[in-house]
Parts: C-alpha cells; sequence; structure tokens
C-alpha cells in the first residue's frame, strides 16, 4: 500500500529517463511493477515497457463482492498479471491456499499470468517446517492445474520471517526451497516443465543482496518489496544482478 497516483506517475517517468527497461533487457530480466489498484490504469498507460501486475484479483467474473476487482476489470486495462497468495495477504486477510487455487485457475482460464507466493513464518522456520509448508501450499495451489496451463505461473518463495524485517534468508536457504520447489514441479508436471517454471525469492532482497540470490541455479528472479519503491534502488537492483 505505497504510492499515490502521482508518485506511482513519477516513477514511471523515472524509469524512462534512467532507461531501465532498456537495462533490464541488455541483461536478459523480465521487469514489472505491482502498483494500488487505483494507480493500475494510469502506471499501465505510462509503464514505458514495463510488466505491470496487479496485487491481487477475485476469482469471480462479477457479483456482490464489494471492495474486490474482477479479471474481466484487470484485463479491460491491459493488465494480465496478478499477484497470487503474498505473504501479507495469507497474514492480514486470512488468504488459504485453496482461496489462492480459485484465483489461480481463474487467472489462467482468462489466458492470464500469476505469480504464486508461497513461504512459511518465522514460528514455521524455528519449528522446522518450512518444507512441510512450501509443499501444502503448492499442491493445494496448484490444484487442477493443467500441464498446459502450469507455464503461466510463475512461483515466488518469500519467507515470511524476512519480509521487510531485514532478516534475509541466507542465498543457501534460498536456493535449497527454490530447488524444493522445483522438485515438486517436477513431480507433478514433470522435467521439461520443472525447467522452465520461472522461481523467484522475495524476502529483503536489496541492491547489494540481490547478486548473490541470483547466483543460485534454481533462482530464477526476485519479487521486490521495499527496494522497488524508488527507481533509484530499482536501477541499483538491475545495475547489481
Amino acid at each position: 500500500m505505497n504510492h499515490t497516483i502521482a508518485e506511482a506517475l513519477a516513477f514511471c517517468e523515472d524509469v524512462k529517463e534512467n532507461n531501465l527497461v532498456k537495462l533490464a533487457r541488455s541483461k536478459g530480466v523480465m521487469m514489472g511493477v505491482a502498483p494500488t489498484y487505483l494507480s493500475l490504469q494510469a502506471v499501465k498507460k505510462h509503464s514505458h515497457g514495463l510488466i505491470v501486475a496487479s496485487q491481487d484479483c477475485h476469482y469471480e467474473d462479477h457479483g456482490a463482492y464489494t471492495s474486490n476487482v474482477s479479471i474481466p476489470m484487470l484485463k479491460e486495462i491491459g493488465v494480465d498479471w496478478t499477484i497470487i497468495g503474498h505473504s501479507e495477504r495469507r497474514t492480514y486477510e486470512h488468504e488459504t491456499s485453496f482461496i489462492c487455487n480459485r484465483k489461480i485457475k481463474a487467472l489462467v482460464a482468462n489466458n492470464c499470468h500469476a505469480i504464486y507466493c508461497v513461504g512459511e513464518t518465522e514460528k514455521e522456520y524455528d519449528a522446522n517446517l518450512t518444507k512441510d509448508v512450501v509443499r501444502e501450499q503448492m499442491l493445494v495451489g496448484l490444484m487442477n492445474i493443467s500441464k498446459e496451463d502450469i507455464s503461466k505461473i510463475v512461483i515466488a518463495y518469500e519467507p515470511v520471517w524476512s519480509i521487510g524485517t531485514g532478516k534475509n534468508a541466507s542465498s543457501e536457504i534460498a536456493q535449497d526451497i527454490c530447488s524444493y520447489i522445483r522438485s515438486i514441479i517436477k513431480e507433478l508436471y514433470g522435467q521439461v516443465a520443472a525447467s522452465k517454471v520461472l522461481i523467484l525469492y522475495g524476502g529483503s532482497v536489496k541492491p547489494n543482496n540481490i547478486h548473490q540470490y541470483m547466483e543460485q541455479p534454481d533462482v530464477d528472479g526476485a519479487l521486490v518489496g521495499g527496494a522497488s519503491l524508488k527507481s533509484e534502488s530499482f536501477k541499483e537492483l538491475l545495475e547489481n544482478i
């Protein structure tokens, strides 16, 4: 819940002036942002090559779901990427993996992309339950998703205990869990699908540590929070990959 429409547009102009999309492409990086619902249309119009994603969506096309936004509403303004199951929604809105599954199925049915977030709390991490939690989130979240549709889904591993706390997981932990996630995809969809699905790490990713994460063989990218709010740090992230 950051950036007014004016602030989001100022970010877009900075992206343009600093040629950040060109820089990203020169490094083979897909770069995108996920602004608030209110800023989505304005950012989409002035994205200058950025992928634009929503932070959530509803699984129904329309109906009595006050305060929610449907996939057809997002598609009408050209937005076909959506983050699903972010840890803050799981924590504050009590979103379950089953609800995430309904949203993911609705997105792929509408030929849209989902960035599906999985990850454990600090209590679960301390109890050595990380892989159990991630496995449940993966199996339920991807329930009844076909082999053809898995290509529309990006998985983001975000340990809840490292988001906004400054306690980022080590690159070894990130690699271990992202590798485990890839093994689950292989189990469900086969080796070819597992090699193609993009897996991101998210959790206190900053310009000074992004390179060590990107060096890991099973970490394909980053889901960045605070460090993505200013174009200057966004540029640093790209430069340091």
